[in-house]
């Protein structure tokens, strides 16, 4: 069991407190994360100031190629990473599970040194030229959580490096180990200072965030959190990217066709093992595919195998933590008591970790908990819809508008009832597929401004307006 260190101007820094890391498999100490004090972190934001300075007017194409070499990086150390990432995350490494969270990580990263922010021509003419030109905004402060503690973090720092910022990086105290020691391979090619990890507990967050050194905060987690976040930042304007909760409702046309999208349906609700922002965390199915929707779920779900993610039979793993373990099993708890029908799962196993089987959920409606609520757990909840407008006026209900989807065998019908859905990203006959080109981000409380593609990049920067 190591005792872990912070990386602060590209050096490790020990620490005089530590916080035990366990593995949600076997409730066992992986290690320990370094509790970072008020110094740390003045020193951390400190290296990254003094950092942005030269890194800030680095030409272009050396920045792109600094983070091609992240990604190098990662590609390199993926398998040392990923077994690290399951022991603390809990995922299974095969599968949808921490391979695929370095693999996701090492193609976030190239493609973001692609894209380019060239200087934009207003106006031009005898009389002058009037130039927009984009440039860094200074150190950025990036907290992530623990669903995807590496593909979040690269999602985070990879488009402030390219842009010339510089980064203050603090991951949940449930999954630091992986994020500390993916910063340590990364500042094996970045200058000194341009990435730096804090690590502690929760109150560090907000340090971070009220910082006046810092000006600007990406955060990706709750929406509770998100608000504290952004009044937290509000006394320094500090500029804010949040990515927040979901509660992402499917609707299924009466015309699909349950056999050819039920393996869809289970991913879109069970990747991470439902620990997924967008995620499909409601499904409304018509009444007269109810029943066959349901059967072939379960049928799915039967055939997934859940165990320690070490295990490489495995596809799904544990809840991440015994606090979300628990809000799972009293969502569930508390719909079997109103009346509902657990088709599948539904029993918390015996012996230790914290495994929940995947649960197909029927006879419940808006108005439950587990439908109102954002599980974030492996339970989707199956409602019934007479009309196909109603549905969609109980989809858009919820105060989250981070996705939605659409089922149907006519792909112009489903585009059109997903355009009547009111949320940032909408997919249709899949749900929760992100992409490296694709801007992502939340309407309603599922967040504030976008990641990912050209629009997320410009997030990173400040407009500067030349009149010549």
């Amino acid at each position: 069991m190591a005792d872990y260190k912070l990386v602060i101007g590209g050096e490790g820094v020990t620490t005089s407190d530590h916080l035990d890391v366990k593995n949600p498999a076997t409730e066992q100490v992986v290690g320990r994360c370094p509790i970072a004090t008020d110094e740390h972190l003045d020193a951390a934001v400190d290296a990254a100031a003094t950092a942005f300075l030269a890194w800030s007017v680095v030409p272009d194409e050396e920045r792109k190629a600094a983070v091609c070499r992240m990604a190098d990086v990662i590609r390199e150390n993926s398998e040392e990473l990923a077994e690290l990432l399951t022991r603390e995350q809990g995922k299974p490494l095969n599968g949808l599970g921490s391979r695929f969270e370095l693999q996701g990580a090492e193609a976030w990263a190239r493609h973001t040194a692609t894209i380019d922010l060239p200087v934009e021509i207003l106006h031009q003419d005898e009389s002058g030229s009037v130039e927009l030109h984009r440039k860094p905004l200074g150190v950025v402060g990036s907290i992530t959580p623990w669903n995807f503690p590496l593909m979040i973090a690269i999602w985070h720092i990879a488009p402030a490096i390219r842009t010339g910022n510089t980064v203050v990086l603090k991951p949940s105290p449930y999954t630091p180990l992986s994020t500390i020691r993916m910063v340590e391979l990364l500042n094996e090619v970045l200058p000194a200072g341009v990435l730096n990890v804090v690590t502690g507990r929760d109150d560090l967050g907000q340090k971070i965030t009220e910082h006046a050194g810092i000006q600007k905060i990406v955060f990706t987690g709750s929406s509770a959190t998100g608000k504290k976040v952004m009044q937290a930042a509000a006394d320094t304007l500090k500029r804010v990217t949040l990515e927040l909760g979901g509660n992402d409702a499917g609707i299924v046309l009466p015309d699909a066709n349950p056999s050819e999208i039920a393996e869809g349906l289970f991913w879109g609700a069970f990747i991470n093992n439902g620990q997924t922002c967008a995620a499909l965390k409601r499904l409304y199915v018509p009444d007269a595919l109810h029943d066959e929707i349901c059967a072939a779920l379960v049928e799915y779900a039967s055939k997934v195998q859940m165990g320690d993610g070490l295990d490489e039979t495995s596809i799904l793993g544990p809840i991440q933590n015994k606090m979300q373990f628990d809000k799972v099993v009293e969502l569930v708890e508390d719909a079997r008591a109103r009346g509902a029908r657990i088709l599948c799962g539904g029993t918390v196993p015996e012996g230790s970790g914290y495994f929940y089987p995947a649960t197909i959920v029927a006879d419940v409606s808006d108005g439950f908990r587990l439908v109102d609520e954002e599980q974030f757990g492996p339970v989707l909840p199956v409602i019934r819809y007479s009309s196909l407008d109603d549905a969609i006026s109980r989809a858009n209900a919820s105060e989250s508008g981070l996705g939605g989807s659409a089922w149907s065998s006519d792909i112009d019908r489903a585009k059109q009832v997903a355009s009547q859905l009111e949320c940032g990203s909408v997919w249709i006959n899949n749900h929760g597929m992100v992409k490296p080109f694709a801007p992502f981000g939340g309407v309603k409380a599922s967040g504030i401004g976008v990641e990912f593609g050209r629009q997320g990049l410009e997030e990173y920067t400040s407009i500067q307006v030349v009149h010549s």
